[in-house]
């Protein structure tokens, strides 16, 4: 028989409707974590250089950013909620056998979490109700908090992928953890790191993305140069960072996961001088059709020398590795990300180049089309991220102790197709909605740009200056004092 079929027959029945619904939420929730992760860092840069130029274009762009920063931050709390609870509802199994020893990274985030709600709150209302300096100094929490609910998540993944810090009963139990085993993995450094610089990547692309779409549809003014400018620069800066961390975090799996590392490249056979595929796919017999093969590469990938042995996947039991088609989704998910990250790094250097040599930005119309993509394909590019990292680690959840088998739902695999549909129509009304609002955002604040440039100014959408009180009511709104009245208030609270 097939293995993929066999080991399909031997799953049980809530497996697929499990691993779909939590594919499907998980694939979702990530879209917004980039904005979630690195648009407070975007916005106080920008913020950071208006107020040392000022630059009212800047601020505006910068107070704009929060709104946006605000609304995907209420979005993100459905998502990421719905996710906290799927954990516990999909997979009992992990959570309570193994929730004393990771469960602190999902606590870390709950915490972070409720900062990051407190910050974005005092930031966004502060805009025309407290000084300058106080505003932005109370902002710069943010991208810490940001940044901590990522250190939380991530522990918990890189626990999953190399699980430490515990001891076993006889029964099997753990027993004697060490938090700060638990917490710091092997895994723990590289995925950390790599996560967030993507995630700096990808809000910077998509950022900039929006600015370069007005910018190819002839609005040539500061305003899109500069809202173009900083968050595309920022993302330029960190593309080779990211190559890098790529590359560790690569090795780090070679040397901790060899399973896992020859699922992502396909790699059947135990041996030295193996080649790289592009793309191909492996088949249940360890053979391997499509694809472009490039001789020795992967060995010189995975150890710098084409003598470098590379552990395969039939060096482990069928039950104990990922099947043919999770492999082949695993390479092809990896490709896909370095591929788009290839593509992004020659833009990042087009970009410089004409930065440095000329002092401006790229003229040609291919530059902006390209960055107008890089949005959408960075995002893209973490989405596939993920699908390596989670279906490299099968037939794990929690790798080399815990299968997923064992770990799913008891609930009846009609239930969890119900929860599934529902879950489907839901999260189409809420991205719905977060679409819808963010347009009528758009529409609002052209309007205004239009009747600022109208009125030759370019104002913010509420006050003629970035900070300070509201303005005072005109005096021909107060009502007329009467005889024996007292001073009619002007509305600033000086008679």
């Amino acid at each position: 028989m097939h293995t993929t079929v066999h080991l399909l027959a031997e799953a049980p029945p809530q497996m697929l409707p499990a691993r779909s619904l939590m594919a499907f939420t998980l694939a979702s929730h990530i879209i917004l974590v980039p904005l979630g992760v690195a648009l407070p860092l975007i916005t106080l840069i920008m913020h950071g250089y208006g107020l040392r130029r000022g630059d009212a274009t800047a601020l505006l762009l910068a107070r704009r950013w929060s709104a946006v920063m605000a609304v995907q931050f209420a979005i993100g709390v459905v998502t990421g909620t719905v996710l906290s609870f799927e954990f516990g509802l999909l997979w009992p199994g992990m959570m309570g056998r193994w929730g004393d020893v990771f469960g602190i990274g999902f606590g870390v985030e709950a915490w972070a979490f409720f900062l990051e709600a407190v910050l974005i709150a005092i930031y966004l209302y502060g805009w025309r109700r407290l000084p300058a300096r106080t505003h932005f100094l109370l902002g710069l929490p943010l991208p810490v908090t940001a940044l901590l609910g990522a250190f939380g998540i991530l522990a918990a993944n890189s626990w999953m992928n190399t699980p430490q810090g515990f001891s076993l009963d006889s029964a099997g139990n753990p027993v004697d953890v060490d938090v700060w085993k638990a917490v710091f993995t092997p895994m723990f450094g590289p995925q950390y790191w790599h996560f967030v610089v993507a995630m700096l990547l990808t809000a910077g692309y998509v950022v900039a993305g929006v600015y370069a779409v007005g910018w190819l549809r002839g609005r040539r003014d500061r305003y899109h140069r500069l809202g173009f400018t900083v968050p595309f620069t920022v993302a330029a800066v960190f593309t080779p960072v990211q190559f890098v961390l790529g590359d560790a975090i690569a090795r780090a799996v070679f040397r901790k996961q060899p399973v896992k590392f020859a699922a992502t490249e396909i790699v059947w056979k135990t041996d030295t001088h193996v080649p790289e595929y592009l793309f191909g796919r492996l088949h249940p017999d360890g053979t391997i059709s499509g694809g472009i093969k490039i001789p020795q590469l992967d060995s010189i990938l995975a150890g710098f020398s084409p003598e470098t042995q590379v552990r395969g996947l039939s060096s482990v039991a069928a039950d104990d590795r990922p099947n043919a088609t999770q492999a082949t989704i695993a390479h092809w998910a990896f490709d896909i990300m370095v591929g788009i990250g290839s593509v992004l790094a020659l833009l990042a250097v087009w970009y410089a180049f004409v930065w440095l040599r000329r002092r401006r930005l790229p003229a040609s119309p291919w530059f902006y089309r390209g960055a107008a993509c890089a949005g959408v394909a960075s995002v893209i590019a973490v989405e596939c991220g993920w699908i390596t990292t989670e279906v490299g680690r099968q037939p794990w959840i929690v790798y080399g102790n815990m299968r997923v088998a064992e770990a799913v739902t008891a609930a009846r695999s009609t239930s969890l197709w119900t929860m599934f549909g529902v879950v489907v129509v839901v999260y189409v009304f809420i991205f719905g909605s977060f679409l819808a609002v963010l347009l009528k955002m758009r529409t609002r604040w052209r309007l205004d740009d239009e009747r600022s440039t109208a009125a030759g100014t370019m104002e913010t959408p509420e006050t003629d200056t970035p900070y300070g009180p509201r303005p005072a009511v005109p005096a021909v709104d107060a009502p007329a004092a009467g005889p024996g009245d007292g001073p009619v208030p002007t509305g600033d609270g000086r008679p």
